[in-house]
């Protein structure tokens, strides 16, 4: 027995090796889709799947269940999710630009309601992939692979006729890389095709004489036609992609507007994302001519309405919202693909160039295929023929043999000597007999009734049939002009049974300009209960119920309706908030919770101090933190742009627990759990940035923590209750910052 052997090798160097083997097989064999069918490994092992389980367009529906069953038992052994999700896609028509599957049952809707579970729906192949993806697999037109576990074999690319990967487009998440095609007009990319294959020299522009640009299932307008070129020629870019907008005219004289078209960015989630937009639009007063919007969509299409008020401006409102929603949103383009066995980035005429050398590249196997079997059936029929002008010297032969084997050798070889014959001349003629054994086996399995003269004549026509087969195959095979006639025609075929109008018009669009309406400045109060709920209302009816707001309300602010809110919290976080975002409304309407207008989260922190952004910007702030540190920052460092900022820097397990205004006559008093108490002038405190942790502001006792910061002013009586005792802090001991601190009495 042979002693183990160990290798020694840098581990890295094991690591970049298994990664880079991992990142390959997700690359080739998982995610990007192949250049010549436009299919991933999964769409193409569940297509090949139906078509073996005999699933046609023309056959009942079978169970999804039992098409992702076989296709992961034979195929593709990475999980059910994943083939069902992909064979839901190819039969979604609001996504592919001709589906691939013909779906029965519940597959999703453009609103991104998710397909029933496999075992309730069905499906059946569509006539579509069929013909055009499917057809002549028997004619050795493909290599053929193992699969997995080498108990089946499947095809490594499908035979597909028209080029898939523009037709149907592709989304994949690679390693390090992503594809994304838009989908393109059947006819458009079959006369670009044709167009190429006439001159194979014509150019990227002249080839979007043909194809004009992206075709999007759900329509819209593109409008950036002008970068197009760049686009097609490099294979990345952007296009810009609009919803298609009507205007409707309303009793009374007014107007709604109805989304007719979506962008194809906006499909699934991106159409409840686009009506909550709208919505916040009209809360945060950006708008106040919209008056009710609506969601008619149905099987029949989109239509989503938005009704507005007398005398509303429809084209900048229409503008408006191109702006400010994704109504007009950008398809990113990547035009990634597996060619020759690796990812390449390719324009539009690289793809084409690579669909016709595939066309080529398959017919010419299909001719070889099909001219091999005319070839065996010329033989056998030449053996036929002349056997039937012999035909008593067989019958001879056939009856003066003892086996088959006998008969054989004198057919092939003039091999007379263990056959009985009647006279020496029908030896003598055996003898001349040299059939080939194709022609041997065919004669020997020939039956009586072909011996009838209308068989003869058949046999006679088939072989003229024949020998023009086998002309045409082998001028097919040594033309170009030939074999480029036949690959035209099938795509004429193709592009008459199932081509559809253009439905994404490509043109170049203004750019959408929109006046939005200044907002009157007025001052307002901000108010916000203890659970959270904000509004603002006016100062003149915050006067009217000054009382119930004092007494119903956690914080009462006076500010500029154009200003912000400064929200600090125990994290040591700053949130701001527009004041404009935030209802403004009447005096008893219940607001909105700040969470919903700010990154401020409720359920992991909570508020220690909320300001106007404008009165602090002058001022100083005093910070104090759980574990007795202190510091004073400049208001001015708070005036950014950001919605959230650190505001202190904490250890660990400390927290923010005060911020106040704070000003160089005060008196800081801090109180401790334990209720020690330390006061000492406000110009002890250093001052720091925010994102200093600060300096220790009292000696806190072990288990002891900073409850409470108090700032007065020197001579001015203020006292507090610690534990149902009055303690007056005017009268404590001035003393030194970083102090233990005394317990007073009451």
């Amino acid at each position: 027995m042979s002693e183990a052997q160990i290798i020694r090798t840098e581990y890295s160097d094991v690591m970049k090796k298994s990664y880079i083997d991992y990142a390959m097989s997700v690359i080739v064999a998982r995610a990007l889709p192949d250049v010549r069918d436009g299919l991933k490994p999964v769409q193409r092992r569940t297509l090949y799947d139906m078509h073996e389980l005999g699933i046609r367009w023309d056959k009942p529906y079978r169970k999804c269940a039992r098409i992702v069953g076989d296709t992961m038992g034979k195929y593709h052994p990475h999980g059910d999710s994943s083939i069902y999700e992909s064979l839901v896609v190819m039969a979604q028509d609001f996504k592919k630009g001709i589906v691939m599957v013909d779906g029965h049952g519940n597959f999703g809707s453009i609103e991104g309601d998710g397909a029933a579970a496999m075992r309730y729906t069905e499906a059946r192949l569509a006539k579509f992939t069929q013909e055009a993806f499917l057809a002549d697999l028997d004619k050795d037109v493909v290599n053929f692979l193992p699969n997995f576990d080498e108990t089946e074999k499947e095809p490594e690319v499908l035979p597909v006729r028209v080029p898939n990967l523009l037709v149907n487009g592709a989304e994949g998440i690679a390693v390090g890389m992503a594809t994304s095609i838009p989908t393109h007009n059947l006819g458009e990319v079959i006369d670009a095709v044709k167009a190429y294959m006439k001159n194979d020299q014509i150019s990227t522009k002249q080839l979007m004489g043909y194809i004009k640009g992206p075709d999007f299932p759900t329509g819209g307008i593109v409008v950036n036609k002008d970068d197009l070129l760049q686009i097609y020629e490099t294979g990345t870019g952007k296009v810009k992609i609009r919803g298609k907008v009507e205007t409707e005219e309303m009793k009374g004289g007014k107007k709604r507007l109805v989304i007719t078209e979506i962008p194809y960015t906006m499909i699934g989630a991106g159409i409840g994302k686009f009506l909550n937009d709208v919505c916040s639009l009209v809360e945060s007063k950006k708008t106040s001519d919209i008056v009710d919007i609506s969601n008619q969509s149905s099987k029949e299409g989109i239509r989503i309405v938005i009704e507005l008020k007398k005398g509303a401006d429809a084209e900048n409102l229409t503008n408006m919202l191109y702006k400010k929603t994704r109504l007009e949103d950008t398809f990113g383009v990547n035009m990634l693909a597996v060619a020759d066995g690796r990812p390449e980035t390719m324009g539009l005429r690289k793809i084409i160039e690579h669909h016709v050398d595939f066309q080529f590249e398959l017919a010419t196997r299909k001719y070889k295929t099909l001219l091999a079997k005319e070839l065996d059936k010329k033989e056998i029929q030449e053996g036929l023929i002349k056997a039937c002008d012999v035909i008593d010297l067989i019958i001879e032969i056939l009856r003066g043999s003892r086996n088959v084997k006998d008969a054989k050798a004198c057919l092939t070889g003039g091999v007379t000597e263990n056959i009985k014959f009647k006279t020496s001349i029908s030896r003598k003629m055996a003898a001349m007999l040299r059939f080939t054994e194709r022609q041997a086996g065919a004669i020997l399995d020939m039956r009586l009734y072909k011996l009838i003269g209308l068989e003869i004549e058949a046999l006679m026509k088939e072989h003229d049939q024949t020998l023009a087969n086998i002309a045409r195959y082998e001028d097919i095979l040594n033309h170009y002009d030939s074999m480029a006639d036949v690959i035209i025609e099938e795509l004429d075929h193709f592009k008459k049974e199932f081509a559809v109008k253009r439905r994404t018009v490509v043109e170049n669009g203004k750019e959408a300009v929109f006046e939005e309406k200044k907002v009157e400045e007025q001052e307002v109060v901000f108010l916000m209960d203890r659970f959270g709920y904000a509004r603002t209302v006016d100062a003149a009816a915050y006067e009217r119920n000054k009382e119930a707001a004092e007494q119903e309300s956690k914080y009462v602010i006076s500010c500029m309706n154009t200003g912000r809110l400064c929200l600090f919290t125990n994290t040591g976080k700053m949130h701001q908030i527009k004041v404009l975002d935030i209802p403004f409304g009447k005096f008893r309407d219940k607001g909105l919770p700040v969470d919903n207008v700010s990154n401020y989260d409720s359920t992991q922190e909570h508020i220690v101090y909320l300001c106007d952004a404008e009165q602090m910007r002058y001022a100083w702030l005093l910070f104090a933190t759980k574990q007795g540190m202190i510091k004073k920052v400049e208001g001015s460092e708070f005036q950014v742009i950001k919605r959230t900022i650190s505001a202190a820097k904490l250890q660990e397990e400390d927290e923010l627990i005060h911020v106040q205004v704070i000003a160089k006559d005060h008196q800081v008093v801090l109180q401790t759990k334990e209720g020690y108490f330390l006061k000492f002038p406000a110009e002890e405190v250093a001052e720091k940035k925010k994102s200093a942790i600060g300096v220790r502001g009292i000696r806190l006792k072990k288990n002891d923590e900073l409850e409470k910061v108090y700032l007065i002013e020197e001579g001015q009586e203020a006292r507090v209750l610690y534990r149902e005792r009055e303690i007056w802090l005017n009268r404590l001991k001035l003393s030194k910052r970083d102090g233990a601190g005394t317990k007073p009495r009451a």
